[in-house]
């Protein structure tokens, strides 16, 4: 990414907890120099004081960035801070869950150039995925800027509404939680059948893993690989069979708990 209009202008990084972290170690490694960088943080970890970056200090009057990744709880005291570099000149990119376009808009101005987000946390490992959606004065350019810098962390993907961003906090935002209670269901399963409880957690944990790094990486559908280690009249395929049942198996329990996901997200926005 071409961190010139950053390092000539600034960037502030409001909240500097896990996510934050990734992004700013990611914007690192990646050139950006340290000097470019502001950060406002009540309780700065000893990383973050060592990275060379000014931490709660003076801020430049009007930003290139503005990156918000304070929690949804604390927006109301950190967020007002920054209204002086509503309005336009200074473009704002929020990570926060369940904070709109429109909150943003009420304490920044309507002319707030504003991109909203929302990552998962994967991206503390550079694995994550992040959907992004800009409000009526973001431009192309303005998405660029921030799908470059949240590319830090994993991929990116654009929205075509604000209003998809409940079904994608269902899936991708709370979706690894799913996945940690399938690998613990899995290990638990497997202490059942007779293996220990360290044996079992270790063959879930690489099985999730593998699969997963091999759903990404095949050409094939995740249909086709489930197909290619399904034999007829096997283990697999006995499994399977509970698995995939309509109506009390994956499809309808995971269709259910995305539903419920997406509609607590909708009733927190409001």
């Amino acid at each position: 990414m071409d961190f010139s209009t950053i390092e000539a202008r600034g960037l502030v990084l409001l909240g500097c907890g896990k996510m934050g972290s990734a992004l700013l170690a990611g914007w690192l490694r990646g050139g950006l120099s340290p000097s470019a960088v502001h950060v406002i943080d009540p309780h700065p970890s000893d990383w973050l004081m060592g990275t060379g970056v000014a931490v709660n200090g003076p801020l430049p009057e009007a930003p290139a960035v503005v990156l918000v990744a304070v929690k949804p709880q604390m927006m109301g005291a950190a967020l007002p801070q920054l209204t002086a570099m509503g309005g336009g000149r200074t473009l704002f990119v929020s990570i926060a869950a369940g904070t709109t376009i429109a909150t943003f808009e009420g304490v920044l101005g309507a002319g707030t150039r504003l991109v909203r987000a929302m990552p998962n946390t994967p991206a503390a490992i550079g694995r994550g995925i992040t959907a992004i959606v800009g409000n009526t004065q973001a431009s192309a350019a303005d998405l660029d800027m921030a799908e470059g810098l949240l590319s830090a962390v994993g991929q990116v993907v654009r929205l075509d509404a604000e209003s998809q961003i409940d079904a994608v906090t269902a899936v991708s935002g709370s979706g690894p939680a799913y996945v940690f209670h399938l690998i613990e269901a899995l290990a638990a399963a497997a202490e059942a059948e007779g293996l220990s409880p360290e044996l079992s957690m270790r063959l879930a944990k690489a099985t999730v893993g593998g699969a997963g790094q091999l759903a990404e990486d095949a050409a094939e559908s995740p249909a086709q690989l489930r197909v290619n280690v399904t034999s007829p009249g096997g283990t697999t395929a006995a499994a399977l069979a509970v698995l995939m049942d309509a109506e009390t198996g994956f499809p309808a329990l995971l269709k259910c708990a995305v539903k419920a996901a997406a509609d607590r997200g909708r009733e927190l926005g409001k």
